[in-house]
Formats: structure tokens, sequence, C-alpha cells
């Protein structure tokens, strides 16, 4: 059996209509595949299609202000991804005059551009022999050679990199690469695969050894931190309401929410914290509730946010104050959205 004839065969009956499969533009590529690290098709669509109506070109992406890029990811997750994508389109446009490097070393040294993407990019735009691996092609290529290694070490990535070079398909490298990604998100999926009508079933090693289920193999995820965020969300009588923007290299850079007290567990008497929330938010009169009796826990790859929404209303003025009705404007991050539109602003 020929593995990269059967997998392009099986790509050109069931490839999804995907608006990324009708390009050759690199810009097209890139932004498609930077959006879908870490996301599903199927949520990551719709941001593709709002990014490509507000930026058809890198060279408007570059123009944009990096809140407005932020704004139009907001809710997509894993931010930096968004930053570095606004970063590379002024850099492209700024030192390589518009045009995307034609070969996986020139893509490789853009900013945000890893071994994936800048593998994906040069076999889809440019035809170079150029492997992807992704989590898809993880899961295909150990299941289908029955290799154990764990795919999240040096030793595994080593090895998956070597076998995608060797059943890549050098004369249509660039159907091979998305063939294999859909096979692996579509007909061989992580939780019940379609083993029984796969048409790699009788050279499947995994299959023989009844290994299909424990495959692939991934070596622990780090420990999870709890935090506990206390957002202060104040309504003044002047309906006006606090944000501030989030600094340093923490998560959510650049994005605005409430004033925030972070404790070391959840707060029972909110009164005991009074001083350092008037200190927080440069007020003195003020009454404070919970909104949410019960925290909210907002899951991030190695944080588990708890978080309580507290209204602080005040007859004060804000100093730095922002109507509520341009609260929307705002990029924040989607535990922030979700509070503004469920408080119904």
């Amino acid at each position: 059996m020929n593995f990269s004839k059967e997998i392009i065969h099986w790509y050109r009956q069931n490839k999804r209509d995907l608006p990324w499969r009708k390009t050759k533009d690199p810009y097209r590529i890139w932004l498609s595949e930077i959006m879908l690290q870490q996301t599903r098709v199927a949520q990551g669509l719709p941001y593709y299609q709002k990014f490509t109506e507000a930026f058809p070109t890198v060279y408007d992406l570059a123009k944009a202000e990096e809140s407005q890029v932020l704004k139009l990811w907001q809710g997509l997750g894993y931010y930096s991804r968004a930053r570095n994508l606004h970063y590379t389109a002024k850099d492209i446009v700024e030192n390589y005059n518009g045009q995307f490097p034609n070969t996986y070393k020139g893509l490789i040294q853009l900013k945000g551009v890893g071994d994936y993407t800048a593998s994906a990019i040069a076999s889809i735009c440019f035809e170079e022999v150029a492997p992807v691996v992704d989590g898809n092609v993880y899961r295909v290529l150990s299941r289908y050679f029955n290799v154990d290694l764990p795919i999240n070490s040096t030793e595994g990535i080593k090895k998956f990199k070597e076998l995608a070079f060797e059943v890549i398909d050098r004369e249509e490298p660039a159907d091979f690469n998305q063939a294999i990604m859909e096979f692996g998100a579509v007909q061989c999926k992580p939780q019940s695969p379609y083993c029984i009508i796969c048409p790699l079933s009788e050279s499947c090693e995994g299959l023989k050894q009844q290994r299909v289920n424990m495959l692939p193999v991934k070596l622990k995820k780090t420990k999870v931190k709890h935090r506990w965020f206390n957002y202060l969300v104040v309504v003044s009588n002047q309906a006006e309401t606090l944000l501030e923007e989030r600094k340093g290299k923490g998560i959510w850079q650049g994005l605005y929410q409430f004033p925030l007290l972070e404790t070391e567990k959840a707060v029972e008497d909110v009164e005991s914290h009074r001083t350092k929330i008037a200190e927080i938010m440069n007020l003195n009169d003020f009454s404070i509730t919970a909104f949410n009796q019960k925290e909210k826990i907002h899951k991030l790859s190695h944080q588990h946010l708890h978080t309580t929404f507290w209204i602080v209303e005040t007859t004060e003025n804000l100093k730095k104050g922002i109507l509520l009705q341009e609260i929307r404007k705002y990029p924040v991050p989607i535990l922030i959205g979700n509070f503004i539109e469920e408080f119904n602003f």
C-alpha cells in the first residue's frame, strides 16, 4: 500500500469545504494556520471570515491598531497569537515588501511562526517538500506505525518529524499535508475513530495490535495553578465604570478588564478587604455586593481562575471613568465579555 497516495485519495473524496483550501495566498494560509492552533475548525472559521473581511491583505492588517486586532480576536483565546500576527504583518510590510518568504527556512524566521506553520505555508503555497506535524498528524502516525514515544518529548518530536518526512508525497506535498491533517481530524479522530471503514486499516500496526485507543502517548501536563480573581465592577451615578488594560507578559496582555483584586483564596468577608478595594479604585464612598454567589471557574491551559464579580456602586465622580454604553468597544477576555452580556450594561 502507498500510504501517501491512499491519504490523498481519501482527502479528495472527503475533504471539508473550507475557504482557505480555495487559495494559495500565503497571507490567508498563514492567517488560517495561526487561528487553528489550539482551536477547532468550527470555532476558528467565523474568526477567519471576520479577519479576512476586516483585513483583506497583509497591508490592511499591518495598518490596524492592536486594540482592533484584539477585539476581533476576542473569544478565540491564546491572545499572544493575535499580537504575534499583528507584529508579523507589520514586519512583512516593512521588511519584506509585503511578500511572504517562499521557503521553510525564510518563513520560520517570522515571529509566531514555528515548524508546523512554516511547513504548512511552504508546502501549500510554494510546493516545498516540508512535512507538517500537528496533533492530528501525531495521532495518525503514532497509530499507523504503532509508535508509543510521547509526542511531547524531545525524542518523540524528532521521531515523528522523521516519519512525516518519510511518508510525505514528494510530487504533491501540498495535498498530502492537508490530507493527513484532515484525515486525523475527521477519520482517525481522538475518540471513536472510524477504523472499520478506514482505507489504511489493513496496514495499520496500531489496529493490528489493538492499541488504537492507547495512542498517541503524551507526557503528563504541567500542574494546574489555581488563582482567585475578584473583579470590581464599578457603576457610578453618572452611568460610568472603570476598565484597565492588562500589562506585562502574563495572560491577556493588552486586553481590558475591570479593576482586579487577586487573593490567595475565596473572599468570604469582602468588608475585610475594603481598604485595599478603595485603594485599587481610588474611591472612598461605595457599596459592594457579589454578583455571582458561586465562583465562576475559568479554565486555561495551566491555570484555573476562580472568579467573583463584585458590583461596586458609588456616587463619586470617576477620574478615569468610561460610559457604560462604550464598554463593548474594548477588547476583553471572554470571561469578562460573558459577564458584560450577562449583566447587560
